[in-house]
């Protein structure tokens, strides 16, 4: 499986495995894993598509969403959630600290790996498959993170936040699905600016043991 990395691999900094939005490794998922390297993490992010033929998710395409909610459909789930726990394995190998961190459908994935895996920390960004997800709350026993647009016309946010016990949770007035991405059909940069500092400052505590 290939897999983007960021930082040094044989380093003893704390991993993070990110998990990417539909539009795959895009060049705002490769911006937040540079983010991230910046404040001194390994950074691994699988190609979740590898598996699937023909995949064109050319950023100036006008039917972008739709070849990306297309390709989306065509993943096997259960094979995705087994490569990244493939993926979390691999960042384990060198005895550090771990920890998820997934957007939209990479949200629910990171949710889905954690699950079955337990890594050190969950930060989740509006995962699009927690509706479906959440039977498996009890067995996420990492401390998570989840961040909700209160205009996100893609989850009943109310009904997720109510499967989610035990979880530090943050809503956006205002803000939509995907508001994180800089598209400027779903960016709300004040959400944006300060749930990353909530993850960020989350992640600083539970990898990195900052007070």
């Amino acid at each position: 499986m290939p897999v983007r990395e960021w930082g040094d691999p044989d380093s003893s900094a704390p991993g993070i495995l990110l998990l990417q939005e539909i539009f795959g490794i895009s060049p705002y998922i490769e911006q937040r894993a540079v983010d991230l390297a910046a404040l001194g993490y390994y950074v691994v992010a699988p190609e979740i598509y590898w598996r699937l033929d023909d995949v064109d998710l050319d950023e100036d395409a006008d039917d972008l969403l739709e070849r990306a909610i297309a390709t989306m459909q065509r993943l096997d789930w259960d094979q995705a959630v087994t490569d990244s726990v493939a993926a979390l394995d691999y960042l384990r190998g060198r005895d550090r600290r771990t920890g998820l961190v997934g957007f939209c459908f990479g949200g629910g994935l990171a949710f889905n790996v954690a699950a079955v895996s337990p890594a050190d920390a969950l930060v989740s960004y509006y995962g699009s498959a927690l509706p479906n997800l959440l039977h498996l709350a009890p067995d996420v026993t990492a401390p998570s993170l989840h961040h909700f647009g209160d205009a996100d016309d893609y989850l009943s946010v109310d009904d997720v936040v109510a499967g989610l016990p035990g979880t530090e949770i943050h809503r956006y007035p205002g803000a939509g699905h995907a508001f994180d991405n800089p598209m400027p059909a779903f960016h709300d940069i004040d959400a944006s600016v300060l749930a990353w500092k909530r993850t960020t400052d989350f992640l600083s505590r539970k990898l990195q043991g900052a007070a």
